[in-house]
């Protein structure tokens, strides 16, 4: 646990000045984009997710560095493992990773629109980590992640929707980090959407499973850290799949 609120304490949100070795958005199946330029502000965007034929499920990893795989290599990051594990039990899927290091909610809110251009069938939101991290108003992420939220349900009306716990630092306060941690129960509730477990059980504050910022997973954390999301995801993607594991 030091050694992750040292990390904290050196670093002022997920990303901390690093650069990701992989794209900010990165289709893990078939079928990578380019990086295009925002028409409003000249400014290079992630790759939009392309559309794969065949009937192919898509899930998008909607996140901060922490799904992006900051210090990782891009077949590291939990998104990759996430579709290792969906291939080797036959699941039609493919994962977009649109992790973004350093982003807060209101960053991933402005981004959203942009990234539910491509498809969408399941949405995973990972986000709020580096609000937590700047002890932000727990009010303003909270309707962010409402916002977000919102937006997907209104461009894709028929996805799964899944929120990912996070818990903000224990140095900012007993008040603050169990009001943080309430929010992602109490919009998950407000939006009839499903909550995952903690993104970092078991993994936080582990020294052996982090990077050395302590904040960032390793090669081994990751794997705990893809065990974790797929123990709430594996159940939609197959309910998802049914027709065609079925048939």
């Amino acid at each position: 646990m030091r050694s992750w609120i040292l990390g904290v304490l050196m670093l002022t949100a997920c990303g901390g000045g690093q650069s990701n070795k992989g794209p900010d958005t990165l289709r893990v199946g078939p079928g990578n984009g380019e990086q295009g330029t925002d028409a409003k502000s000249g400014t290079a965007v992630p790759a939009s997710p392309v559309p794969v034929p065949g009937g192919r499920k898509t899930v998008l990893m909607v996140g901060t560095s922490l799904t992006a795989g900051l210090g990782l290599e891009p077949d590291d990051a939990y998104p990759a493992l996430l579709q290792r594990k969906a291939d080797s039990v036959g699941l039609h899927v493919d994962f977009v990773n649109a992790g973004l290091s350093g982003e807060t909610s209101a960053g991933a809110l402005r981004r959203i629109d942009w990234l539910l251009r491509g498809p969408a069938d399941v949405v995973v939101i990972e986000s709020g980590a580096n609000d937590g991290l700047r002890g932000l108003n727990v009010d303003s992420t909270r309707a962010n992640l409402r916002a977000i939220i919102g937006k997907v349900k209104a461009a894709r009306p028929r996805a799964r929707i899944l929120l990912a716990q996070m818990e903000a630092p224990p140095n900012l306060g007993a008040k603050y980090t169990a009001a943080f941690s309430a929010m992602y129960q109490d919009v998950a509730k407000e939006e009839g959407i499903a909550l995952m477990p903690f993104l970092l059980q078991g993994v936080a504050g582990v020294t052996r499973l982090n990077q050395g910022d302590g904040i960032h997973p390793n090669e081994e954390g990751e794997q705990i850290v893809a065990a974790n999301v797929w123990s709430a995801l594996e159940p939609v993607l197959r309910e998802l799949d049914a027709p065609r594991v079925t048939s």
